[in-house]
């Protein structure tokens, strides 16, 4: 714990962007029956029963500091999906910086060894090579402030059914750029001292006879 929360100490930095990383499942759910449109005095109305159309993972990315986000559905939450997906990180959104701080929790594709499943070798060491990883503890992931934005998102964008990964995409696509249009910041306020103090039985003790 004490690890992630020195790392939000840090100043912004870019050639060592602090960056936080989170995913979701969601279930593609459509209608039996099509929807009542709103008419005055009525809301838009639409029956309980659905059907279920797959489940995809959502992927999200969140430098605090910078106020920017990286959303994007995959059909799969696999060691070679989630790969890709730091590829792209190191490639496109942060090609220029010397290393990528990343906070995540510890799911076992959250490794550098799934790099080298999705790519060759050396491929796989050089991304490796830009990558400083620090896990949030098991049952911490309210450290993790992509799971945060994540929450955020499921409000603001996902309040419906959803029936294609495409259109899925698409209105991810533009809560992404509404959000960092805003450059919307976190000011994370615990710090490792609030930790010793508020949950200091999370601390091992030690017993004198």
């Amino acid at each position: 714990m004490e690890d992630v929360l020195a790392v939000y100490r840090r100043p912004c930095d870019p050639e060592r962007p602090v960056v936080c990383m989170d995913e979701k499942p969601y279930q593609l759910l459509g209608h039996v029956r099509d929807p009542l449109p709103p008419r005055p005095g009525r809301d838009r109305r639409e029956d309980n029963e659905y059907v279920r159309l797959g489940t995809c993972s959502i992927f999200c990315w969140v430098e605090p500091l910078r106020g920017w986000r990286r959303v994007d559905a995959r059909p799969r939450r696999t060691r070679v999906d989630w790969a890709h997906q730091v590829e792209h990180l190191l490639t496109v959104d942060y090609p220029g910086a010397a290393t990528v701080v990343l906070v995540m929790d510890n799911l076992n594709t959250h490794t550098t060894a799934s790099l080298y499943e999705a790519f060759d070798p050396a491929k796989a060491f050089a991304l490796a090579q830009r990558l400083e990883i620090h896990h949030t503890p098991k049952h911490g992931s309210w450290l993790n402030i992509a799971e945060i934005e994540l929450s955020a998102l499921t409000r603001q964008c996902l309040d419906r059914r959803i029936d294609d990964l495409a259109v899925l995409n698409t209105e991810l696509a533009a809560w992404q750029q509404h959000t960092n249009s805003d450059q919307r910041q976190v000011d994370w306020h615990f710090t490792t001292d609030d930790a010793r103090v508020k949950l200091r039985h999370l601390y091992p003790t030690t017993q004198q006879k």
